[in-house]
């Protein structure tokens, strides 16, 4: 199981990075390829939100089928490890989420790039008549 984290947190990453590379100034040659580039890449990369919504159905569904270690039967080592899957289970919650937050983010820079470009087109069509 830890590997799956371990590829979530990756794409999360690589999902910032490109969010950052999105938003930075450029010239506009240069900005449109990127956009593009990154247009392309966002149709193969929507995996990312199943998997997302899978690991939190997984999460849900530990939580629920938890131990519960309240009371005084519990050593001080169960109650430790108990608090740190809670603790583990929120982070995961997390990076779930902020996958999920990230792409359609990415999904819509592009989008609203794209439309700038279209109604530049309009506007220099309806200056050039």
């Amino acid at each position: 199981m830890a590997l799956q984290w371990v590829i979530l947190a990756y794409v999360v990453a690589a999902e910032a990075a490109v969010a950052i590379i999105l938003t930075l100034p450029s010239p506009k040659a240069l900005k449109s390829r990127i956009v593009s580039l990154f247009s392309l890449i966002l149709q193969p990369a929507l995996f990312i939100v199943p998997f997302s919504a899978f690991q939190l159905l997984d999460i849900y569904w530990k939580n629920e089928h938890r131990l519960m270690c309240s009371g005084e039967i519990c050593t001080a080592a169960e109650r430790d490890r108990y608090e740190k899957s809670i603790y583990k289970s929120q982070r995961n919650a997390v990076l779930c989420a902020a996958a999920c937050l990230l792409y359609w983010c990415i999904y819509r820079i592009c989008k609203y790039h794209r439309e700038i470009q279209s109604m530049e087109e309009v506007e220099k069509r309806y200056k050039d008549q």
